[in-house]
């Protein structure tokens, strides 16, 4: 299925035409009117000129968080006060918040790529969605319920928590498709086993998807099997417009990331240096059609890579793997690089481990990994239990090349969030 199979399907060669056309365009603009590039093409000694091909994108200047942070709350705008129609913020641990502008052509396009998004899932007009996404200054909200109505569905906007009102939507009204944070859906998960709803048998459920949090492939199946329906991983962030950057299609071999709205390069996080396709690296974008708010080269510190070669489905926009952690997210610990993703992963693969975890790093550099029990992972038997909490801690230690302490705790010991989850707790007195 398509939305829009003309865009959706264009040559390479076509494709990359478009991309250079409207790279062209989008240094023009921020050169006659975003300060910061204005300066910063100044210092290099750069004109829009100067970019003759795709290549010359690494001419450019990257943009970090910081700037956007550095600029608040809108000197990164490159339209006027009154084109406005919508702010996003999207705010950080520290700090000021990051504010994110959209014109009412941002506005739409970011519904009609989520709409692209959708049907290449097969979503379609007879589906119903609940939205079970933060609304408010949040944008993956907002930009998902947008896109849902383009397409035709009927929208739910159910918001987080509150897992009594979820259910009663769910039976009155057939909800066939899910928006969801994953620690929320697998939270949900454990709220209908409690209440003894079966949603393979009790419920329409047929598809999830499933963002706002990195998580693994392990995560993606314990939700598919607990829920009875299909995970579609997507892809997204405030600074691009919200969730329709990049998406899974019915063949589920990577996210198509919409190339006639974003140029992508993988770098070297350390060196900045481009990497090659299949090599895992950070993912950098740069804008191609944003008005309010365009962004060059815009660092977004999620570890990825590129899938070589052509989708069966038949969209030649390029393909990533799901995304492996955050290079800001990475944890040291005894002077080893760690992802909480490599850490979900082991544990997620294991029958005996429940749905949730916490890493907690503790004294000088010691980590500890408390881990909920499957409601089925304990027979009483202590030896049982003593030889899984060894075989985690050896895992782990072949994943991570550091052996953990790990703490098994019963089913629903654990704190849970009916919004992001909080995996990592750093209380070292380093």
């Amino acid at each position: 299925m398509f939305w829009d199979r003309e865009t959706e399907t264009l040559q390479r060669t076509a494709l990359e035409a478009l991309q250079l056309k409207r790279l062209q365009a989008t240094v023009r603009r921020v050169a006659k009117k975003v300060p910061l590039y204005q300066q910063r093409f100044a210092a290099a000694g750069l004109k829009p000129r100067h970019i003759q091909t795709l290549a010359d994108v690494r001419r450019l200047p990257f943009t970090a968080s910081a700037d956007l942070r550095a600029n608040y709350p809108n000197g990164m705008l490159a339209v006027s006060i009154d084109e406005l129609l919508r702010l996003h913020t999207s705010s950080g641990t520290t700090g000021k918040p990051k504010a994110l502008f959209f014109s009412r052509k941002d506005v739409d396009n970011a519904a009609e790529l989520v709409a692209r998004c959708l049907v290449m899932t097969g979503v379609t007009r007879k589906d119903v969605l609940q939205n079970m996404m933060t609304y408010g200054l949040f944008t993956g909200a907002l930009v998902m319920h947008y896109g849902a109505e383009k397409v035709g569905c009927l929208v739910i906007p159910a918001g987080p928590g509150n897992s009594e009102r979820q259910l009663l939507l769910m039976q009155d009204f057939r909800t066939t498709v899910l928006h969801v944070t994953p620690s929320y859906a697998l939270y949900f998960a454990d709220f209908l086993e409690k209440h003894g709803v079966n949603p393979r048998k009790d419920l329409a459920l047929r598809k999830a998807f499933v963002g706002a949090e990195p998580y693994t492939e392990e995560t993606c199946r314990k939700i598919e099997q607990a829920l009875g329906l299909d995970v579609y991983n997507s892809y997204g962030l405030s600074e691009m417009s919200g969730p329709g950057v990049a998406f899974e299609c019915e063949h589920k071999h990577g996210m198509h990331l919409w190339e006639d709205n974003y140029l992508l390069e993988i770098i070297d996080p350390q060196t900045g240096e481009p990497l090659p396709d299949g090599q895992p690296g950070e993912l950098v974008l740069t804008t191609l059609c944003r008005e309010a708010m365009p962004l060059l080269r815009y660092r977004t510190r999620d570890i990825t890579s590129i899938i070589p070669g052509r989708c069966p489905c038949g969209r030649t926009h390029r393909r990533l793997n799901r995304i492996t952690g955050r290079s800001d997210d990475m944890l040291i610990v005894r002077g080893v690089n760690i992802y909480p993703q490599q850490i979900e992963r082991v544990l997620m693969s294991l029958p005996q481990v429940g749905r949730n975890y916490l890493i907690q790093l503790e004294g000088l550099d010691e980590m500890l990994i408390r881990v909920e029990l499957a409601k089925t992972g304990f027979d009483g038997q202590v030896e049982h239990l003593v030889h899984l909490q060894s075989q985690i801690g050896d895992r782990l230690r072949t994943e991570l090349l550091v052996k953990p302490r790990v703490e098994l705790v019963p089913p629903g010991t654990l704190p849970v969030s009916e919004g992001k989850a909080r995996r990592v707790i750093d209380n070292r007195t380093l």
